[in-house]
């Protein structure tokens, strides 16, 4: 069979698998033979960074701390494959940054985020760290309510427009490295604009066998995956 031609990525390590960033769906990701794993960074009270999406899922009696995870991820098992660190909130940046060093981690991780404020500060004290911005900035996806749905997919070609302008100065300038974009976004013009701007292009959260063959039509750089073991080549 031919090889892939993008990179494949867990999300939250396979959640569709394991319940996403545990040591479980880590596992899971790695058994179905992903390039890189992705899991969500989170402050909760009391100052602790567990691998958390959100406050709820942050309470979960096997939610995990930032450290417990990442060394999980350096053991040998896991050698040579990318992380995606996703902060899910500004403000904790250098703590983030100072775990993965710690680990010897900085050359093997994108640090990816939708805090617009956050990527100035990543750059800052990290320029080794390759940096990912996360578009469009959303809570929920509108795409997945019926009610919604017909909405956001009308305004998805406004947005594919104002998006690959402002990504397309950001990459220029060096302040990224790469762009996060969900699927609905993501065009051949998308894929063009980011390529010619020297970066990456991956794609979030894509579930459907038909789509993931869509985005690797278009040439993006990785797709990202609740379910993993839909990476097939052919």
């Amino acid at each position: 069979m031919p090889a892939l031609s993008y990179r494949r990525v867990g999300h939250k390590g396979a959640d569709h698998i394991a319940p996403g960033n545990t040591l479980a769906s880590f596992d899971a990701a790695l058994a179905a033979g992903v390039d890189m794993v992705e899991f969500d960074v989170l402050r909760v009270s009391g100052g602790r960074l567990v691998l958390a999406h959100d406050l709820e899922s942050a309470r979960r009696p096997d939610v995990i701390t930032l450290d417990e995870g990442l060394d999980h991820l350096v053991t040998d098992a896991y050698a040579g494959m990318e992380l995606d660190v996703d902060l899910k909130r500004a403000g904790y940046e250098r703590e983030v940054l100072d775990a993965l060093r710690a680990r010897e981690l900085i050359g093997r991780t994108l640090v990816s985020t939708m805090e617009e404020e956050s990527l100035p500060v990543v750059r800052a004290l990290e320029p080794a760290v390759r940096l990912g911005w996360s578009v469009p900035k959303m809570k929920r996806n509108p795409l997945s309510h019926p009610v919604t749905r017909p909405f956001a997919l009308l305004g998805a070609y406004e947005l594919r427009r104002r998006i690959a302008g402002r990504v397309a100065t950001r990459l220029r300038a060096g302040e990224i490295d790469a762009v996060m974009a969900h699927y609905a976004v993501v065009d051949r013009r998308l894929v063009r604009v980011v390529k010619e701007a020297g970066g990456e292009l991956y794609v979030w959260t894509v579930d459907e066998p038909e789509r993931i063959a869509r985005m690797e039509r278009f040439g993006v750089t990785g797709i990202i995956s609740n379910d993993p073991r839909l990476f097939v080549s052919g």
